[in-house]
């Protein structure tokens, strides 16, 4: 077996601060979202997709992909929404195995509420304190990463 590459002091100082500030940026804007509105990060997360998309649908398999989320916890959370009265979801019209999730009234009401408070919350902890040029860094990191994932799982 071989040894393993610790992470030396600059390494581990920077991924424990990412870690930090994921971790503490997610917890705030949840409960902000959680006190305000009443929604979850998921939730919220959903109607932004939602009311972005032609006539607030989307079919259920897109919706997932765009969520990054697993088949099963995609249909139990849009389950407990639906039962909020925040989406529907109906039968797909050309692919009768397939359904397609809408943006209820009173969704997309919340989500006009939430958006503006929750876009002001990110700048008031991140966006507002970054220079334009940590902001450039911060959208390239975010890119390598993200691109470095994606060839990850298409050698699983």
């Amino acid at each position: 077996m071989t040894e393993p590459q610790w992470l030396d002091e600059r390494e581990q100082r920077a991924w424990r601060s990412l870690m930090a500030m994921q971790d503490g940026l997610a917890e705030f804007l949840d409960r902000q979202l959680r006190h305000r509105c009443g929604l979850s990060t998921a939730d919220y997360q959903v109607l932004a997709h939602l009311s972005e998309a032609p006539e607030g649908r989307l079919r259920s398999f897109e919706l997932g992909r765009l969520l990054r989320w697993e088949k099963s916890r995609l249909s139990q959370h849009l389950g407990r929404m639906q039962n909020r009265g925040l989406v529907a979801r109906e039968r797909c019209l050309t692919d009768q195995r397939g359904a397609v999730v809408t943006i209820t009234l009173q969704g997309d009401e919340l989500i006009k509420v939430a958006a503006p408070q929750h876009v002001a919350d990110v700048r008031d902890v991140l966006i507002d304190h970054l220079t334009p040029e940590e902001m450039t860094t911060l959208a390239t990191i975010g890119d390598k990463v993200r691109e470095r994932l994606g060839a990850r799982e298409h050698q699983n």
